[in-house]
């Protein structure tokens, strides 16, 4: 059975779920987190899935409440700093994709220590998607490419210098899940869905548990992929 090399997942519904169980906001996002470290990346270390991008924060969060805001900021800084051995001791690189501006010398010290401290290790990929934005993304890299390879002059780009150039070089996204029902992008990996399959799972993220997980997985499978009209058996690398 084909397993995605790379599964992003837009993480929504926390809020929601909280708000169900007369819980408040900031009682969804714990619980959501929980669900990733004591859940998911256990179960995705060990599905065969080599990289998950995880769409935690956008650019576009910094307009909700500063409380929320807030709260979330603390959130990221402890967990990371929390459980970055426990994602060591799983063999996960973690990587970060998004702006660094707008966000404190905390939240930037607690990224930067689960970097640093998996760099090394050669399992999963999981790429944290922080203070992040599609567009922003394809702006950043064209302002990188002109910057380091062209003195500031507009030059040809293709598809694959441009790839080089987005926060972290990563393979296309084969699968892209959506959790709580909602069936939009939202700003998310715009360069790397381009020919990812869509599912739109009608589960709060904090329920999308490892048999959410694998459901996904079955979905994908089923799916009979084309790219430009070519099998996905039939494309090749």
């Amino acid at each position: 059975m084909k397993i995605p090399k790379h599964v992003a997942i837009i993480v929504d519904g926390n809020g929601r779920w909280a708000t169900e169980r007369g819980l408040t906001r900031s009682e969804g996002h714990k619980a959501g987190a929980d669900n990733i470290f004591n859940r998911l990346l256990n179960h995705i270390s060990k599905s065969g899935v080599e990289i998950v991008s995880l769409y935690l924060f956008s650019i576009e969060n910094f307009k909700r409440s500063k409380e929320e805001v807030d709260f979330l900021m603390n959130l990221i800084t402890k967990e990371f700093k929390n459980k970055g051995k426990r994602i060591h001791e799983l063999n996960i690189k973690f990587v970060v994709s998004g702006r660094r501006d707008n966000l404190s010398s905390a939240v930037l010290k607690s990224l930067e220590y689960v970097m640093n401290l998996t760099k090394d290790n050669t399992g999963a990929i999981l790429n944290v998607c922080f203070n992040y934005g599609g567009q922003a993304e394809i702006v950043d890299a064209t302002k990188k490419i002109c910057h380091d390879l062209y003195n500031g002059i507009i030059p040809e780009i293709n598809e694959e210098i441009f790839s080089k150039y987005l926060y972290v070089d990563l393979p296309p996204v084969d699968l892209m899940i959506r959790t709580s029902g909602e069936q939009r992008l939202s700003n998310f990996l715009l360069w790397q869905n381009a020919y990812a399959e869509f599912y739109f799972p009608d589960v709060h993220f904090p329920d999308f548990d490892e048999e959410a997980f694998d459901e996904a997985i079955k979905v994908y499978q089923s799916r009979n992929r084309r790219f430009g009209g070519v099998k996905d058996e039939e494309k090749t690398n």
